[in-house]
């Protein structure tokens, strides 16, 4: 147990200075609340907020989302467009396929040979009555004469760039303008070519898997099967239709079939139908052009995520060489570097990282001065209880000799009360981390070191009294923690005050709720605390008691006090309780108080 008054001519002067005024701020460090019914639901809103709303997240999510939406949107364009291009050349088709249908129907023929006229009708006319009336054509039959077709049919298909074909009422092809030489623009590939190479056809299957969608596929029929195409099949009964295939290399190809009429007679079909490569070349002109913004924007995005990284991997990459550096000790003390201006969670990451350097400098430093400290106090006893066993077989008579095997068994009782403060002390930091901190009624712990204390009195005829201040009986006095450790507190602080206190005095132990804080208070009624010890009570081996003799106390009970309460969160402080001036003025002292205040639950 520590003591208040001078340190012994040996002791170190070096210690770590102890938080004495009463005002003094701590930092802050919240209790832990797991235990309360629903907490988790509390924590895990705020983790996903904070997750929700910090910059580097929005960050990510952002780049992310934009370049999605580039995408789909070209994706998109690029649907649309070629959907709108394919109607447009359907009803451009339609609208050409309607003026060479009727000028193909104005250039048939009739043939005299097939037209029938019925003798016993024409003795029947009557004086200015014609044969047929007004539909004298309409049996007749106007076939299509390829012949005389061909040159009407090359002149208004040649500007269009398109194919050409023309059927009879059963559906056999009668025109082809692949077959006028005039018309075809576009060589057809010779049956000697060479084979695709490996280019062509990925390319080709690429297209293919681009345009193909649910598009039926185009085949090239007979001359004979024109009823195979369903629009040419839907003209021969009358009706306009278009269609939209895709062909073995993956062209768009567009095809619309009408009737060819003449006196309300269906004469045939035209089938009229795009090149295999002649909208998929406009497609690929788009293509292009959306490659051209896509590589843009791939550029941007690529100067977007280097920003990112440079903003989220440089910083992280000079965390972990600190880090590394720390683990090797290369330097005696390595900085992480400061991106506590950040706020984002590579700011946080480095302050916590700071934070942890130097709570772990600290705690090096601490062990050395610690290691320092115990040598150093060992040392004494030791060096006594050298010289008097050194000296034992020198003494004369046995008075020397009782004088020095007292200072003997002095020393060897000091060692042990040393050595096992010391080991208390060196297993504190290791036991707090091992165990759990769960939640402490410090009413009934106070209570029942109140009534030990008065039962031993430790050799002190000195009485505990116990006061607990709240608005209610049933208030609680509740903390996290560990309920040995802060006994252990509270069991140091009364036996100090008891050894301070004349017989017959009492201690008073007060206990309160200071906003979210619980204050322990004990108060002597002794000499107080001399102003300049108040700073270094709380050091380790640091011991005044001139009323005791030398060697009686470690110095390590306050120290190990301050330990536990700080690894709680909270702050441990003396005072001294002013009394009456005196005849001059000047203000008195009678007793010490010592304050503890910890988190609330």
């Amino acid at each position: 147990m520590l003591d208040r008054t001078q340190p012994d001519e040996n002791q170190n002067a070096e210690g770590v200075t102890a938080r004495g005024a009463p005002d003094q701020l701590a930092e802050d460090k919240p209790a832990v609340q797991g235990w309360r019914p629903l907490s988790w639901l509390k924590r895990a809103g705020q983790f996903f907020f904070a997750l929700s709303f910090s910059s580097l997240t929005r960050r990510i999510v952002s780049l992310n989302l934009a370049g999605l939406v580039a995408l789909v949107a070209s994706i998109l364009y690029l649907s649309q467009f070629r959907a709108g291009l394919i109607d447009a050349r359907a009803q451009s088709l339609l609208v050409q396929a309607e003026i060479i249908a009727g000028a193909i129907a104005a250039s048939a023929t009739v043939q005299t040979n097939a037209i029938t006229i019925d003798p016993d009708r024409l003795l029947d006319l009557k004086p200015g009555e014609t044969y047929g009336g007004s539909d004298e054509y309409s049996p007749l039959d106007f076939p299509i004469n390829p012949e005389r077709v061909a040159p009407v049919l090359r002149t208004l298909i040649s500007p269009t760039k398109t194919r050409a074909r023309i059927y009879d009422p059963n559906g056999s092809l009668l025109v082809d303008s692949r077959s006028l030489e005039t018309v075809v623009r576009f060589p057809l590939p010779s049956l000697s070519a060479e084979k695709p190479g490996i280019v062509e056809r990925g390319m080709v299957a690429v297209r293919t898997w681009l345009n193909r969608g649910d598009l039926p596929l185009y085949r090239e029929l007979g001359p004979e099967n024109g009823n195979g195409y369903a629009e040419v099949g839907d003209a021969l009964q009358g009706q306009k239709r278009s269609m939209v295939r895709v062909n073995a290399r993956g062209e768009v190809i567009v095809s619309v079939a009408v009737p060819v009429l003449r006196s309300r007679a269906i004469h045939g079909a035209l089938m009229l139908s795009t090149q295999g490569d002649d909208i998929d070349q406009m497609v690929t002109a788009e293509r292009l052009a959306i490659l051209k913004v896509g590589g843009v924007a791939a550029a941007v995005m690529i100067m977007l995520s280097l920003l990112l990284a440079s903003t989220i991997a440089g910083p992280v990459r000079r965390l972990a060489d600190s880090a590394e550096l720390i683990r090797r000790r290369i330097r005696t003390r390595v900085e992480i570097p400061d991106f506590t201006r950040r706020r984002d969670e590579i700011g946080h990451l480095s302050g916590a990282l700071r934070d942890m350097t130097s709570a772990l400098y600290s705690r090096i430093e601490a062990i050395e001065m610690f290691a320092a400290d115990v040598a150093h106090e060992l040392k004494n006893p030791l060096t006594s209880l050298r010289s008097a066993v050194e000296t034992l077989p020198l003494a004369r008579n046995e008075n020397s000799r009782a004088r020095l095997l007292e200072v003997i068994e002095h020393d060897v009782k000091r060692l042990d009360r040393l050595i096992s403060d010391i080991s208390d002390a060196s297993r504190l930091d290791a036991e707090l981390q091992r165990q759990d901190a769960i939640p402490v009624d410090l009413r009934r712990l106070l209570t029942t070191l109140v009534s030990v204390a008065n039962e031993t009195k430790l050799g002190h005829d000195v009485a505990v009294e116990t006061r607990f201040e709240g608005r209610s009986p049933t208030d609680s006095f509740a903390v996290t923690g560990h309920d040995s450790r802060l006994g252990q507190v509270v069991s140091n602080l009364l036996s100090n005050a008891q050894s301070f206190s004349e017989p017959g005095n009492k201690v008073r132990l007060t206990c309160r709720r200071v906003r979210g804080e619980i204050e322990i208070v004990v108060d002597d009624d002794g000499p107080g605390i001399r102003d300049d010890a108040l700073e270094r009570i709380f050091e380790r081996f640091y011991t005044d008691r001139p009323h005791q003799g030398f060697g009686q106390n470690s110095g390590l009970g306050l120290s190990i006090s301050k330990q536990i309460v700080d690894a709680h969160g909270g702050r441990i402080w003396a005072e001294n309780r002013p009394g009456p001036a005196d005849e001059d003025g000047a203000p008195t002292v009678v007793g010490a108080r010592f304050v503890v205040r910890l988190p609330a639950l």
